[in-house]
């Protein structure tokens, strides 16, 4: 099995950025994309937004997908003061749980499942949370729930576990192909999450720079 490199990994920070400036645009609009009912009690619909050129990738993954099946979006950007909420309330679930642990193995644990927050593909509008759902909404059997930690799922999050079933994997195969010819590559802790033109896209393509940087706010000119 490849080697998975974490999110905390100093390659990822490392790699440099030259933002684009490219807009974060609300993928709501043109009702292309299915998007999950649950995240539409954000009243500011930050959820909803993402760069332009992952919005482009997203839509040509749907073109991919076989009959009868279609993305399921959930989340997309995130602001950076939720991203670090997310971060540190996991650590500290993780502290309470592994006394015995590092500052540095509690980050790294903990960078399994939330990124840091300087690096985060979420706060830079550059990721997407996203899932498989036939032509009526239904999700699919992906294995586990959106969003299962690694110790809830006992690894099942984890992209290629092999500790789920056939219809599954079957299912995380379909979704990965079409993500990975549109241009997007996966977290590989999380079959759900996919991304573009962030430091760790750059890093797994080998892209000499990320073109997206963190914003603030959806705001264009923030």
């Amino acid at each position: 099995m490849t080697e998975i490199v974490l999110m905390s990994d100093p390659k990822v920070a490392a790699v440099p950025v030259e933002e684009c400036g490219e807009r974060l645009v609300d993928l709501r609009r043109d009702g292309h994309l299915l998007v999950d009912e649950r995240k539409w009690q954000d009243s500011a619909g930050a959820f909803a937004y993402l760069r332009e050129g992952v919005l482009d990738r997203l839509l040509e993954a749907q073109a991919r997908l076989p009959q009868g099946m279609r993305l399921l979006f959930i989340e997309g950007y995130r602001p950076p003061s939720l991203q670090r909420h997310y971060f540190d309330t996991y650590a500290a679930q993780l502290r309470v749980e592994h006394p015995e642990w590092a500052a540095g193995q509690v980050r790294a644990a903990a960078s399994r499942y939330v990124s840091p927050p300087e690096i985060a593909p979420h706060s830079c509008g550059a990721a997407v949370d996203v899932t498989l759902a036939d032509d009526d909404g239904r999700e699919l059997d992906m294995g586990t729930r959106m969003n299962a930690t690694p110790e809830e799922s006992a690894g099942a999050c984890y992209t290629q576990a092999g500790n789920i079933s056939d219809k599954a994997r079957s299912h995380r195969d379909i979704l990965g192909i079409a993500l990975t010819v549109a241009g997007l590559v996966n977290y590989p802790t999380e079959w759900w999450h996919w991304s573009y033109g962030d430091r760790y896209w750059a890093l797994e393509t080998g892209a000499a720079v990320a073109h997206y940087g963190p914003r603030s706010s959806t705001n264009h000119r923030s």
